[in-house]
């Protein structure tokens, strides 16, 4: 291992490169990464990332050089993350599920001076290598690729690991990190951390479950993470990296020195997960909510020699996680506590769902430290009933990468107060508890009432034979906007229309219930359990031009073929007779229906 100089001095004047050197250099015999049946120690980890860092300066990158990470959840991912960190160097996480004219796009946005993916994924660089030029260094990860894939420009990543290593030196906390978004609403956009923002945002996380002290320097997360007496640290990330809950989770990980599982396939497979839980006695799982959850609760249900006891703490982040699946998950876990976390690239947390036993149900989040809720007029919400957004202060990005109109909207200054507000709408409950409602950018407004499509989903979620669910508006020429539903069924459990309308009815105000409902076999999401809302409602529009309101429409017209409403059983379509419909007087609510965020911001949480 390359010589680290020993830990010191103020810990927010760290660098992430500083950080991990010096837990490299407390417990170098640690196995830092386990993949493939392979365990790569804090020592080896370390040296491959100096060599590689060394072979980045070689090619002229350095601080403020961008390196573009299109992969991927493998070791690859995090030795070039390290090494960029090493060198002051930007990077830049790529969704590995994009085509090569959208790769093209953000290529030609973040103008990465590097770029690193596995052999798969060759086709949609040489596709994107002619709309742009690609960086003048191309390294090319070894993987199971088909063998019609095509040749990629680059040089073979183990060739770059033949430099010497680059020894230490001296780095600035606040060189930068990009965080692409999802890009689930719009063009993905960079969110720009700096290492000291990112580090202090992420304190509680990394130390909040254990018996100790936050660390005041560098010298206390050393010794923390060589201590032997604290519970071990073992994560096994399942979405991918290229998203803010699986890296930021590995990130911390790290600092307290322990083990990242890396299962090293591009799909998610459920029984492969288990697998390696049980074989490594992972005890950090993170997770998608339900898009992750769903399948491996259907593993663990179906084989009676799974074995996840050793998780003690499963995390999920900006994602639909079901009480259903939480307590089905519980029974196979029951030393876990179940972490539902509001986060997002942007920032935060802002409010945490917490699951330690069955008197946590039904599991609501409340507001986190530093957390607030705001009027649009930017005035705190205090009274029970009332709704706003979530606002967080406290350690936060420096905004959008080259949008200064964006960072301003999303990063008010309330008092003197930087805050970042996302645009998630929710109810306060009382006692620091909320009751998320959306995503202000999602709002439907139907004839004037604004519906959030999170509050629909929630309730259909809820119903018997519903396995996933999703709520947007689309065009209609009466009301503005119609509640629109596309719901996947439990597998062998035919869903009758009219009834899912009438459940969601009863329990939630008639212009909420959806006057148009999809029944489809397979909603399709992206790794982290997003769905792609601006192509969802293209793909929609597409197959249903005359916007005629129906209770069922064939699969196919998720697939961006057009297709003739498919005819359901007698069901009464638009409005039904004797509900409240948009324009027409309805019973007031307990609470007065929300307006919109001014100023949504897109999130990859």
């Amino acid at each position: 291992m390359a010589d680290v100089p020993p830990p010191s001095g103020d810990l927010g004047r760290a660098n992430y490169a500083t950080i991990w050197d010096a837990v490299a250099h407390a417990v170098p015999d640690r196995v830092a990464v386990q993949a493939d049946g392979e365990s790569i120690t804090y020592a080896d980890f370390q040296e491959s990332a100096a060599r590689l860092a060394a072979t980045f300066v070689a090619h002229g990158l350095g601080p403020g050089s961008t390196v573009a990470i299109f992969m991927y959840n493998r070791p690859e991912y995090l030795t070039t993350l390290y090494a960029a960190y090493k060198i002051g160097a930007i990077p830049v996480n790529l969704n590995f599920r994009y085509q090569g004219a959208e790769l093209a796009e953000l290529l030609e946005t973040s103008r990465p001076a590097a770029l690193v993916h596995p052999r798969s994924l060759s086709a949609a660089v040489v596709d994107a290598g002619t709309r742009v030029p690609l960086p003048g260094l191309v390294l090319v990860v070894p993987d199971d690729a088909p063998p019609d894939v095509p040749a990629s420009p680059g040089t073979p990543f183990a060739a770059a690991l033949a430099a010497d290593p680059l020894p230490p030196r001296e780095l600035d906390p606040d060189h930068r990190i990009f965080m692409f978004t999802g890009g689930t609403t719009g063009r993905p956009k960079a969110v720009v951390w700096t290492h000291g923002n990112l580090f202090d945002s992420q304190l509680f996380s990394v130390y909040g479950s254990l018996p100790v002290d936050p660390p005041t320097s560098l010298d206390d997360v050393t010794r923390l993470a060589a201590r032997d007496d604290l519970p071990p640290t073992v994560c096994l990330p399942l979405p991918p990296m290229m998203h803010a809950t699986a890296l930021f989770n590995v990130m911390n990980a790290i600092v307290l020195g322990g083990t990242v599982v890396f299962l090293s396939a591009a799909r998610f497979d459920p029984r492969a997960a288990v697998r390696a839980i049980a074989e490594h006695r992972v005890t950090r799982l993170v997770v998608a909510g339900n898009a992750v959850v769903g399948p491996l609760v259907q593993v663990l249900d179906t084989d009676p020699d799974a074995d996840v006891s050793s998780l003690t703490t499963v995390l999920s982040s900006g994602m639909v996680w079901s009480d259903d699946l939480k307590r089905r998950l519980a029974a196979h876990a029951p030393h876990a506590t179940l972490v539902d976390i509001l986060g997002s690239s942007e920032g935060g947390p802002f409010a945490y769902g917490v699951v330690r036993g069955p008197d946590d149900f039904p599991c609501r989040p409340r507001l986190a430290p530093g957390a607030v809720v705001l009027a649009p007029d930017l005035t705190p919400v205090e009274e029970v009933g009332g709704t706003g957004m979530l606002a967080y202060r406290g350690a936060m990005p420096l905004g959008y990468h080259e949008d200064p109109v964006r960072t301003a909207q999303t990063y008010p200054v309330i008092d003197g107060v930087r805050h970042v507000m996302p645009g998630d709408w929710v109810r306060v409950l009382g006692d620091g508890y909320v009751e998320l409602l959306g995503r202000g950018s999602g709002v439907v407004n139907t004839g004037g009432e604004k519906v959030f499509p999170g509050e629909v989903e929630k309730v259909l979620l809820a119903l018997p034979g519903v396995a996933d669910a999703v709520v947007l508006g689309l065009p209609d020429p009466r009301w503005g906007e119609v509640v629109t539903a596309v719901v996947v069924p439990e597998p062998g459990e035919p869903l009758a229309p009219a009834q899912v309308q009438d459940e969601v009815g009863r329990r939630l105000a008639g212009y909420k219930k959806p006057r148009r409902l999809y029944v489809i076999d397979e909603l399709q999401r992206s790794p982290s359990g997003k769905v792609d809302m601006h192509r969802l409602r293209q793909r929609l529009a597409e197959g249903r031009p005359a916007l005629v309101d129906t209770a069922l429409v064939d699969p196919s017209t998720l697939e961006g073929a057009p297709a003739e409403p498919v005819p359901a059983d007698p069901v009464p379509t638009g409005a039904a007779p004797g509900d409240p419909v948009p324009g027409d007087p309805v019973p007031a609510d307990p609470v007065p229906a929300p307006h919109p965020a001014p100023h949504p911001a897109e999130s990859a949480r």
